[in-house]
Order: structure tokens, then sequence, then C-alpha cells
């Protein structure tokens, strides 16, 4: 058998162990029934859900219908600036706040892609700020300050 996209067979790999080693950890656990759920039941059958959909992705990817696809060198440049700004985003969370937290992050992780545009980069990262306070802030009723050093708590 030939593999005749590569990305969908190393990805379906990657699922399928994920998701064996997700439910081989649920084991530890009480699964209980469909009607009495235990703690260890929804991880358990997430992830043999997860290596079931991992398992048939990597064998779609030798069947010769397969689109082919190889995997590209991986990018140093791209993997630094993303880890980069979520560990500035976990650093400036609390100094900085909410609104200006998630604007850097959504703008400097821009920066990773090769067609950066600071005009889409400013629009979603302010997108992202607003939708951010409405789902955590104001919808879920979390606490997290949202100006630079206290301002506006």
């Amino acid at each position: 058998m030939k593999i005749r996209s590569e990305q969908d067979f190393w990805s379906g790999l990657m699922f399928l162990a994920a998701g064996a080693f997700f439910a081989w950890r649920a084991t530890g656990y009480a699964r209980g029934t469909a009607a009495h759920m235990g703690p260890g039941y929804f991880p358990f059958w997430l992830g043999i859900l997860l290596a079931v959909l991992g398992a048939g992705i990597a064998l779609a990817a030798l069947s010769p219908r397969a689109a082919g696809s190889r995997i590209e060198r991986f990018d140093w440049r791209v993997a630094g600036w993303i880890v980069g700004t979520v560990v500035l985003y976990g650093a400036a969370l609390e100094p900085l706040g909410v609104y200006v937290s998630i604007f850097l992050l959504v703008v400097l992780g821009s920066l990773a892609g090769r067609d950066f545009d600071w005009r889409v980069a400013a629009g979603n990262g302010a997108f992202l700020a607003v939708f951010a306070y409405l789902a955590f802030i104001k919808g879920l009723g979390l606490v997290f300050p949202l100006w630079p050093f206290g301002l506006g708590r």
C-alpha cells in the first residue's frame, strides 16, 4: 500500500494515538452506563470516537482516490510566532487586561502568516476582544481585568 496523502495519513495516526491514549487513561475511572454515567464515561467514549475517526482518516489516505499531498518542511518562524504570542498573552493578561491582551495576541499571531495585513489583523483583534468580553465576562460571569493595570474594574 502506498500513502497517497501524507498529511491525512500522519494526522489520522496522531488522532488515533491521542484517542487511544485518552480512552486508556479513562479506564482508571468508573464508566457506569449511558443512563448512569460515571466520571470515565465521556472521556472513554470520546477517546474511542477520536481513535476511530483517526483510523478512518489514515485509511482513507491509502486509497487510490485520495488526493496526493506531501507534508511541507516545518517552519520554525511560524511556530516561534505562534508559541511566542500565546506565552505573551498568558503573561500580559493580568497587567494589560482582556482587551489589550487579546488584541496583541491576534495582531502578533497574525505576523506568522505570509500575507499579513495590519487592517485585517486589527479588525480581527478588536472583534475577538469584544467577543471574548461578551462570551466569557458577560455570558459566563468570569472575572478578568478588562483594562491595563486594573483600570475600569
